[in-house]
């Protein structure tokens, strides 16, 4: 009975110590796993809806527990002032894990003073045929020293393509190709990277095969991320083309429900347009003076709309439109910032048509006096209501109508 019992022990022991020991091999080896990698995509000009991004995604990766965060950035210039680049740069250098900076994909550009992140960022690269540029003068962020060594001054009034961005050292990576073609790549290429607290990013795993070959490959997981849904609808409220397309539809809305005197559905659409034009418009270095030339000329469509016929304000009203167009915005550093040929030709050709033909037409329609013809009375018969002597009254189907006669 008593080696029974000490049997019974023994086993509820040994089941006890498989218990415990047995999830130790599978949290050992998760330890041992590479920590994710995270991508931020950062596109078009750099407003505080994009900064705001940055910081966020910087604070998802500490918490999550990321080795790095990668920002892969398409972007033509910022709209911020240049304190507000400056305490970018200064969070990115002074961030508590690596933040890479992957120009991508083919074709992207870096211009402006966001270029100027590649020199405080931890590992920097850029896809073929991509380019970067037009920096300006050098940012002096608060104990951050920018500096991008020998192409500072070819990249302060010129753009650089890969080749010769890579010839004078813009980039900081390991990876010995010519270029970074895919985010894929970015992430292989912050493997082996040591940053100043000591630690190492181990992203990718080194294989050779059997005839040779090595091949790598990603262990670490990539989490991409991007811009929310109404944060990602006011930062493209905020570019050219949308801002300028948007104050158009708005103001030939209002118009259009003042005139035709409508249920407000126009109106409605109208006020939402121009409320998201105006938006957009505050934050892009938009001309007052152009702005108000539009205006103007949207005045002078509406005195011919309250005549209903095209004639000289609506010569006026085109002609306003097309400088006003034209220059609304200001240029960036290496880049214009006035809408395509396309957006200016939907534009302008959307306005002229709408004033000259789509809403005189509405409002003769809306407006215009019904007419009966008096053809039809030709051979009836009336009575007569007051006398025809020679002027009189006379009823003909139901109705009375003046008369005349000259005998």
């Amino acid at each position: 009975m008593r080696r029974l019992a000490i049997g019974v022990l023994g086993a509820a022991g040994l089941l006890v110590a498989l218990v415990a020991l047995g999830p130790s091999g599978p949290a050992g080896a998760q330890d041992d796993a590479p920590g994710p990698v995270d991508v931020l995509q950062v596109s078009g000009l750099i407003d505080d809806i994009v900064v705001q991004s940055i910081d966020e995604a910087i604070g998802r990766a500490v918490d999550g527990g990321a080795q790095a965060l990668v920002l892969q950035v398409n972007s033509r210039g910022s709209i911020l002032p240049r304190h507000d680049i400056e305490d970018l740069l200064g969070r990115i250098a002074r961030a508590p894990l690596p933040i890479a900076i992957w120009v991508g994909p083919s074709g992207a550009r870096l211009y402006g003073t966001p270029a100027q992140l590649l020199a405080v960022a931890d590992v920097t690269g850029m896809a073929p045929n991509a380019r970067v540029g037009h920096t300006g003068v050098p940012l002096d962020p608060p104990g951050v020293t920018v500096d991008l060594g020998a192409a500072e001054s070819a990249l302060r009034s010129r753009s650089l393509g890969l080749t010769e961005a890579r010839e004078l050292g813009v980039f900081r990576q390991r990876v010995p190709d010519v270029g970074i073609p895919t985010i894929g790549s970015m992430v292989n290429a912050l493997d082996g990277y040591d940053d100043d607290d000591g630690r190492v990013l181990e992203t990718t795993d080194e294989r050779v095969l059997d005839d040779g070959t090595r091949r790598r490959d990603t262990t670490a997981t990539v989490r991409f991320s991007k811009l929310g849904l109404v944060d990602q609808l006011f930062h493209t409220v905020a570019s050219p083309a949308v801002a300028y397309l948007l104050l158009l539809v708005g103001l030939g809305l209002l118009i259009f429900e003042f005139f035709t005197a409508g249920v407000g559905i126009a109106g409605v659409i109208g006020a939402t347009s121009l409320v998201l034009a105006c938006t957009g418009l505050a934050a892009l270095p938009a001309r007052g003076w152009a702005l108000a030339v539009i205006v103007a000329a949207m005045v002078a469509f509406a005195v011919d709309v309250q005549v209903g016929i095209p004639r000289f304000w609506t010569g006026v009203g085109v002609v306003l439109t097309i400088v006003g167009s034209l220059l609304l915005f200001e240029p960036l550093p290496g880049t214009t910032l006035r809408p395509s040929w396309i957006t200016l030709i939907a534009g302008i050709g959307g306005t002229v048509l709408a004033f000259v033909v789509g809403m005189p037409s509405m409002v003769r329609s809306r407006f215009a006096t019904p007419t009966i013809g008096r053809d039809w009375m030709i051979g009836e018969l009336g009575d007569v209501v007051v006398a025809v002597d020679p002027d009189g009254v006379v009823s003909v189907g139901d109705a009375r109508w003046r008369a005349r006669t000259n005998r």
